[in-house]
């Protein structure tokens, strides 16, 4: 199975492309799109939608997983999370591809083994699980936890851990 996994947001999307199974997976790319603050919201949003487009488009994925909603205090953040998430699921479904939802806690769990874990702690453990000879953006990383989480939950043994949502 090949998964494209998306840490969504409006300036700095992580992105994560794997391949195989969760005891044995390949990391084919990952990075961050990266969208300078100069441009307007809805320019930013469409920079993402398009760069998410052509990487799906470049890596033909089976599946997408992606972040999903966070509890967050302010209304803003969480108009602009979720605009982000939507130009993620606008960019997956151009492609006809199944999307999965994963909360934050349980892609931390499936990783570090702790639901409550900081970006850094889950950046080393994905450095270290997928054999990475650096330790990726915390944007990245944060999409190779996700990438990791589904394997994990298509896997029988593991699926009990994780609530898989089909969006």
């Amino acid at each position: 199975m090949r998964v494209f996994a998306v840490d969504p947001a409006v300036r700095n999307t992580g992105y994560a492309v794997l391949e195989g199974e969760a005891r044995a997976p390949r990391v084919l790319d990952f990075g961050v799109i990266s969208i300078a603050s100069n441009q307007t919201q809805s320019s930013a949003l469409s920079a993402v939608r398009g760069h998410l487009f052509n990487l799906m488009k470049k890596w033909q994925p089976d599946e997408v997983a992606v972040e999903g909603i966070i509890y967050v205090q302010s209304h803003q953040t969480a108009i602009s999370m979720g605009a982000a998430r939507a130009a993620t699921l606008i960019a997956a479904a151009d492609h006809g591809l199944k999307i999965y939802e994963y909360a934050p806690r349980k892609v931390k769990m499936a990783v570090v083994g702790k639901g409550t874990a900081s970006k850094d702690q889950v950046a080393f453990m994905i450095r270290a699980l997928l054999k990475l000879s650096e330790t990726p953006p915390a944007d990245a990383a944060d999409a190779l936890a996700i990438g990791m989480a589904h394997l994990q939950a298509a896997d029988p043994l593991r699926a009990k851990l994780l609530d898989r949502r089909l969006i």
